[in-house]
């Protein structure tokens, strides 16, 4: 008998999240395709955080299915959706403060490794070539990414925006089918927005990736297909080209004038037009 590949690598069909009498997703559906860069966008408290962190594991709807590949999911944690290929990279980076640069790029190859992200750090176990393989593959990450002078080095002790490079590192040395972006480019200058904007699109060569992202030109740029969210809901889905044009969005998130960000680059942040910008429905 022949099997054919899922037409999506990612599929949620009608989720909704509740949180006591706070509905923060409701009847909400996405599609990733394999090599495209979908965005998720909306004002604060539209529900992108909390759909970002059922994608990624992080939380369980009240209702709705998520499916991998034309399945359930490997597991409920995030560390079974690692395994099965979907990585992540987070608001606050979440690198581990006393582990050097390498050491933090080593433990996003875990999947990689047989004998697991402890052993091939610690040395111990019958993984020494295991290790030094997945030493070289993060070195090459580092290199990747320009930031392997700073290897041996404590991720707080480097700028924010290399920083932020070593989490891309991470998140892609252990080669995912999938990359969930939690808004990217905060913090970031505009010139690093402009090289940013050239590694998504270049992630799309091997991967596919979902961007949570506020500033607006950088998801119009990168992203093949766009999910609108307002208030957990889905108003509008398609192209950007389509997602502009569209009223329902205009009226929900694109309503006020962009700001030019102070550090210059161009690139612009839409304000939100409600919400408080911190709640578990951002």
């Amino acid at each position: 008998m022949t099997t054919t590949a899922p037409e999506h690598l990612l599929r949620a069909d009608g989720v909704t999240v509740r949180f006591g009498g706070l509905t923060a997703l409701d009847d909400v559906g996405l599609q990733v395709e394999p090599g495209s860069v979908v965005g998720l966008i909306g004002p604060n408290g539209a529900g992108k955080t909390t759909l970002f962190n059922v994608l990624s594991g992080v939380l369980r709807p009240t209702g709705g299915t998520i499916s991998w590949k034309g399945a359930p999911p490997p597991g409920k944690r995030t560390h079974h959706l690692a395994r099965a290929g979907i990585a992540r990279t987070f608001q606050g980076l979440n690198l581990f403060p006393m582990m050097s640069v390498l050491g933090n790029v080593m433990v996003g190859a875990d999947r990689l490794a047989r004998g697991g992200a402890f052993s091939l750090i610690s040395g111990l176990g019958r993984h020494h070539r295991e290790e030094r393989e997945l030493r070289e593959r993060a070195m090459a990450a580092l290199e990747r990414f320009g930031v392997a002078e700073h290897a041996l080095r404590l991720p707080g002790t480097l700028p924010y925006g290399v920083q932020k490079q070593v989490a891309l590192a991470r998140a892609c040395v252990g080669e995912p089918e999938l990359l969930l972006l939690d808004e990217p480019a905060s913090g970031l200058s505009g010139q690093q927005m402009d090289t940013l904007a050239k590694q998504i699109r270049g992630f799309s060569q091997d991967m596919a990736v979902v961007l949570v992202e506020h500033h607006m030109d950088l998801v119009m740029e990168v992203c093949d297909h766009i999910v609108v969210l307002n208030f957990g809901k889905v108003i509008a889905s398609g192209t950007p080209s389509q997602v502009r044009a569209d009223p329902a969005v205009t009226q929900a998130y694109l309503g006020t004038p962009a700001s030019e960000e102070a550090s210059g680059g161009g690139r612009a942040a839409v304000e939100p037009t409600h919400g408080n910008g911190n709640g578990a429905a951002g």
